[in-house]
């Protein structure tokens, strides 16, 4: 038997109109990191003009325009990877860019739903691009500015030049009422090393995001309307397995729709490993991930990021599975 060709990493790039996704997709065709990628560019309506403000390169590019990405065409996104695949020795990896208005999330269920895209891909880090000066005066109105920041792994504020400094720290303030998780880094014209956005393996869930426990204890809710918030629960206490992975599955099924990323790092009673857990929607997945070093608190923290989620419920449920 030939041994089984290693995944190929995914970058899904988006961010709302006009932020700079484009200017940051130019800049990784054309730096000179030694990589190739694929390029699928999604626009929405009949007529593609993404595809014409890309660079010449040589990277393979194909254009969706027959429809938003995150609804109408993931048979297509999933046609196109199969047929990429065929080529895999072509190009190193791949890079979804997404129309201003899509909704990320489909976009990465597709690498998990589907069997031969998941076994051949891996979804490496969904990037966000937000436009400094203009976040502050969109997100009230436009629900999906807060939800790419949502599923976001990391986060480029662009276009840091055109604010203040007191500007930024309120749409940094902003940001991490919608994603407290997410990796934030200031850039002008997506000036930015590549190393910090790609390859980064964010999505990964040997490499959940962990959440310092001082981090946590700061957190604090906050009295506002937005569409999208977070927040963070944590346990000194162990849980019991026996009653968390139960309520988990549960919460995921009931509220699953309206939870866009979910995140955590569990301790177990009599389980000397730590078990990490990440959701996108519907979409559970948990494992064991390394053991308990000796120094680390042994604490359960999760971070739920969602629309209008009953805080007082889950937490209520959360409670009820320590141990």
């Amino acid at each position: 038997m030939q041994p089984a060709l290693p995944q190929t990493p995914v970058t899904v790039l988006t961010g709302y109109l006009g932020a700079g996704k484009t200017t940051l997709l130019n800049r990784i065709l054309t730096e000179n990191h030694g990589k190739k990628y694929a390029v699928i560019v999604n626009e929405f309506g009949e007529v593609g003009i993404d595809n014409d403000l890309i660079v010449d390169a040589d990277e393979e590019i194909f254009e969706m325009n027959n429809g938003c990405i995150c609804c109408t065409v993931r048979g297509d996104l999933i046609r196109i990877i199969d047929g990429l695949m065929r080529r895999r020795d072509r190009f190193d990896a791949i890079l979804v860019e997404t129309t201003g208005l899509a909704d990320p999330a489909p976009v990465a269920q597709t690498f998990f739903v589907d069997e031969d895209v998941r076994s051949k891909t891996k979804l490496d880090s969904i990037v966000t691009v937000v436009d400094a000066k203009h976040l502050l005066g969109e997100i009230d109105e436009a629900h999906e500015a807060q939800e790419q920041l949502a599923f976001a792994d990391t986060i480029l504020i662009n276009k840091t030049d055109l604010v203040s400094a007191d500007e930024l720290k309120q749409v940094e303030d902003r940001i991490r009422r919608i994603n407290p998780t997410a990796t934030l880094h200031h850039t002008q014209r997506c000036n930015i090393d590549l190393d910090q956005v790609l390859g980064r393996g964010a999505f990964d869930l040997d490499r959940v995001l962990e959440v310092e426990p001082d981090f946590l204890d700061e957190f604090h809710e906050h009295e506002h309307d937005d569409h999208v918030s977070s927040f963070a629960l944590v346990a000194k206490e162990p849980l019991d397995p026996n009653t968390f992975l139960p309520w988990l599955g549960t919460i995921i099924q009931h509220l699953g729709m309206d939870i866009l990323r979910m995140k955590g790092i569990i301790s177990f009673k009599n389980d000397d490993d730590r078990f990490v857990v990440q959701a996108v929607h519907m979409l559970l997945d948990g494992d064991h991930q390394r053991p308990w070093k000796p120094e680390e608190e042994r604490v359960t923290r999760l971070v739920f990021i969602g629309r209008n989620l009953p805080k007082e419920v889950i937490e209520a449920g959360f409670n009820a599975c320590r141990a």
